[in-house]
């Protein structure tokens, strides 16, 4: 680019859209859950203090699972004493009262539990039915909201599940109230194999404000198994979500679904998002070196368009 270039990408406005964005960062979490190998401690700890140094003011840590299930999350308590100095919101993911009691211990002060829209990914994810799930999360909702912690639930399989195939959106309003209705702040909506569409992302949440689950309430973490994931976002956004689940550099899957890729980029939520005027608070540069750094330390190149177009990585 020449001295007088201007930057890219142009900055047009939407004004039908919101002005500012939370990115609710997964990279730490739902990335590195997915990887083949474990990541030393270090790198994990050097890696969300890069994200939160890029602007990203939540950055979901680590998830309190047992380690026979994820076991490259299984140094949740030697990670979180390393991010104590991070300045941003460091949520982390809790399967049931056993997880909650590990992370309350560690001063956690926000929780994530993740339940399932369909019953076949109930039984391959939790060994429980939908209603069971439930009834395991509310005790644990309960612990937590007295402790004073904030609770995200995430809903998996709100479009698609790869045993059941398509899945009725009454069905999935229905279990998204019943998991607000325990007492949960927020509630992402989980594309999880990644077959979402916009139209269909919009007839859910339209169904969703008419059960009273208000947009403010509701964040979204869509998958780019088809490339819609950027498309799916900017539908949420049309109906007024302000809250997207994104991963830096598009790391992670499903370890449970094996057709579903990575999550959205960060980086490709950012530059779309910059395009239109939209404030997060995020500065792609850092962003960007953030994703190169930690595809070095991974042995391969970020899956991320943006992350390969700035930084000229080979695909």
């Amino acid at each position: 680019m020449s001295d007088t270039a201007r930057p890219l990408p142009m900055t047009v406005p939407d004004p039908s859209l919101p002005a500012r964005v939370r990115i609710h960062e997964v990279g730490p979490r739902d990335g590195l859950q997915n990887e083949k190998t474990v990541v030393p401690t270090e790198v994990k700890a050097e890696f969300v203090h890069r994200l939160a140094d890029a602007g990203l003011d939540t950055v979901e840590a680590t998830s309190f699972v047992h380690p026979k299930w994820v076991p490259q999350l299984a140094d949740a308590e030697q990670l979180m004493p390393l991010l104590a100095d991070v300045p941003a919101r460091l949520p982390v993911l809790v399967p049931n009262r056993r997880g909650l009691d590990r992370a309350l211990a560690l001063g956690v002060r926000e929780i994530a539990v993740f339940g399932s829209a369909t019953e076949a990914f109930a039984r391959a994810n939790l060994n429980r039915t939908v209603d069971e799930s439930l009834e395991m999360f509310a005790p644990v909702v309960a612990a937590a909201r007295e402790a004073g912690v904030r609770v995200r639930g995430y809903l998996s399989m709100c479009f698609g599940d790869p045993w059941e195939g398509a899945v009725p959106v009454a069905q999935v309003v229905r279990v998204a109230r019943r998991l607000l209705d325990l007492g949960c702040d927020e509630l992402s909506l989980g594309d999880t194999i990644g077959v979402a569409t916009p139209g269909h992302v919009t007839a859910l949440l339209t169904e969703l404000g008419e059960a009273e689950v208000p947009a403010a309430r509701l964040a979204v973490h869509f998958h780019d198994t088809y490339g819609q994931a950027l498309a799916n976002t900017l539908a949420a956004l049309r109906y007024g979500v302000t809250t997207v689940d994104a991963s830096a550099g598009g790391l992670g899957g499903c370890p449970y679904a094996r057709s579903a890729t990575g999550n959205l980029a960060t980086e490709d939520l950012v530059w779309m998002l910059d395009g239109l005027g939209i404030h997060t608070g995020v500065d792609l540069g850092r962003l960007t070196a953030t994703s190169v750094w930690m595809a070095s330390r991974l042995g391969r190149p970020s899956p991320s368009r943006t992350v390969r177009a700035l930084s000229h990585q080979e695909p």
